[in-house]
């Protein structure tokens, strides 16, 4: 860094590198909007102003000025492409700044799958940085292809790009003092990082708890009440719009309301058709619903920095990083131009930088099952009554029914007309020969199966189908390709995504996943079933860390009570 070239800029005596001229800028410190020429030296914001002069500069003609935008918690695995793939998509909507949960692609490769996403991430024109796994595997009722400890975790600790320890999902085990758990919260404490939170409806004393252990986060609030509480106690609330979760919409009374300073926008998981827009869709949602234009920029970047401990972003002020985002009005939020570290890297929602060259590193193949048997998706009658897995759409939680099982020759069926469906999660990390087998209700299907092998949190396969045939046939599909997802039909598949790193990322270009993800979406259609995206809802149907009634390869789970439950009711 230059500083003397800085101040000279600063004070006008010599030429900026970039001057962003007629801007109304959109001040997040002050809360207001004002005309100014915006001076850039060294990727950094340097003088606020007018009468600056630069090597090059752009008249944007009273158009809104205002930090980029910053996504606070994103898996980036879940939109199943290259990071250099994404950020295609996102940067030009104005993000140049993501705090990523590799938590997926840890679950399945450890160590090694955080330094591909570390390696993936490096050159890309956004900041990825990164909050270190805590709960992989999520909890002890599955099979994770790696156990990450607190001593592995020390390992990446103090690594510029980490800002902390990702969502502490196991939060009984917080709470109960469970000392595994603890050593990982001790561990971002002692280096004064950041523990991000996960506790769905936890409340009351459980909650005081929780936060006392160091926890400053959540992003599964789903009321405002819920929201309400956690605030109360110094959380800073992440308001999530995923593919599966939305919850934007629910918490617009809590933005409307309380402080939103402790608040901020993120996307958690989103499929690669979502990703449009980006934070710039939710800051747009939300002023349409009646948040303050300037509020809902600040949850946007200047709250999520600062939670961040990221003290050089997410506002135009001197000293600042020059990551900035050319809006045409504050209604309907048109990005005309963005810009990272000073550098024009977006234009009229185009990406102007080249990333061709950007080659993420090898991987090994990771679909690793024991030869797999029909015979082993059997399930014996011992009841007539069976717990059946609920979905509620848009929803990552789960209800518990109790229905009466399609006992034919001795063995529980799927009951198609009832919409009750076999589901199965196949161990595929260590070829343990792990099964999981329970019934589902929701999806609709009146024939075939689908089946994937992204799987919350461990990413097991995971198979849902009509008939053990079309199951059996889907299992042996993914086995192929080494990961994917995939629609079948009286034996043959009628739609795939092949998947091949870790199972759980494409590695062709976003247009082409994007189309392929069409093909599938439709291919469900056409064996009828009646949820939007079924592989999103189904990728969480293992996910045994939020309510009700789960599946992983070890059998049904009661989240409630954090453990495995029988599949049958005496």
């Amino acid at each position: 860094m230059n500083l003397e070239k800085i101040i000279d800029v600063a004070k006008g005596n010599k030429k900026a590198d970039l001057v962003i001229k007629n801007a109304k800028v959109v001040n997040v410190f002050s809360e207001e909007i004002y005309d100014a020429d915006v001076a850039i030296a060294d990727e950094k914001i340097v003088g606020i102003g007018k009468d600056y002069s630069g090597e090059n500069e752009i008249d944007i003609n009273g158009a809104y000025l205002s930090p980029s935008f910053i996504d606070g918690h994103v898996h980036l695995e879940s939109s199943m492409l290259l990071p250099s793939e994404f950020a295609k998509i996102v940067v030009p909507s104005g993000t140049t700044t993501v705090i990523a949960d590799p938590h997926e692609i840890a679950n399945v490769m450890g160590l090694q799958g955080i330094s591909f996403m570390r390696e993936a991430t490096k050159y890309l024109p956004m900041d990825v940085y990164m909050m270190l796994p805590s709960c992989v595997p999520a909890t002890n009722l599955e099979t994770s292809g790696v156990d990450l400890n607190s001593y592995d975790l020390a390992l990446l600790i103090d690594a510029p790009w980490v800002l902390g320890i990702a969502e502490m999902m196991n939060f009984p085990g917080v709470i109960e003092n469970d000392k595994n758990v603890l050593s990982k919260v001790k561990l971002g404490l002692d280096k004064d990082k950041r523990i991000d939170g996960h506790s769905p409806h936890l409340s009351g004393k459980d909650l005081c708890a929780y936060v006392s252990s160091g926890v400053r986060s959540d992003h599964e609030c789903t009321t405002p009440a819920e929201a309400v509480e956690k605030l109360r106690l110094g959380m800073s609330i992440m308001i999530r719009e995923g593919t599966a979760a939305k919850d934007l919409e629910a918490l617009v009374p809590l933005m409307k309301k309380y402080n939103t300073r402790k608040c901020m926008f993120v996307t958690d998981d989103r499929h690669p058709q979502d990703l449009n827009g980006h934070i710039c869709s939710m800051v747009k949602t939300a002023v349409a619903k009646g948040v303050e234009p300037i509020k809902a920029i600040q949850m946007a970047s200047l709250n999520t920095a600062e939670y961040f401990k990221l003290s050089n972003l997410g506002a135009i002020a001197p000293g600042y990083k020059a990551d900035l985002v050319v809006l045409d009005n504050l209604q309907d939020f048109n990005v005309k131009m963005v810009f990272k570290n000073g550098k024009q890297v977006a234009l009229n929602n185009k990406l102007t930088v080249d990333m061709k060259d950007i080659v993420p590193p090898p991987l090994r193949g990771s679909v690793n099952i024991k030869y797999l048997y029909k015979d082993e998706l059997k399930i014996p009658a011992k009841s007539d009554q069976i717990k059946v897995i609920n979905v509620i759409e848009n929803q990552l939680i789960t209800k518990q029914s109790v229905e009466k099982a399609n006992i034919i020759n001795g063995f529980a069926e799927s009951d198609v007309e009832n919409d009750i469906l076999k589901i199965a999660v196949i161990e595929r990390h260590l070829a343990s020969g792990n099964i999981g087998l329970g019934f589902v209700k929701g999806f609709g299907l009146k024939s075939g199966a689908i089946a994937s092998t992204v799987a919350h949190d461990s990413h097991n396969m995971i198979v849902v189908g009509t008939n053990d045939d079309d199951m059996y046939y889907a299992a042996v599909e993914l086995v192929k390709s080494q990961g994917g997802k995939v629609v079948v039909e009286n034996g043959k598949t009628l739609a795939k995504l092949e998947l091949p790193i870790a199972g759980l990322i494409s590695d062709k270009p976003a247009e082409e996943v994007i189309s392929q993800l069409g093909i599938l979406n439709r291919a469900v259609e056409q064996i009828h079933c009646k949820i939007k995206d079924p592989f999103m809802s189904m990728a969480f149907l293992s996910l045994a860390v939020i309510p009700e009634l789960k599946i992983t390869d070890k059998g049904l789970i009661d989240v409630c009570k954090f453990s495995r439950t029988s599949l049958y009711v005496d």
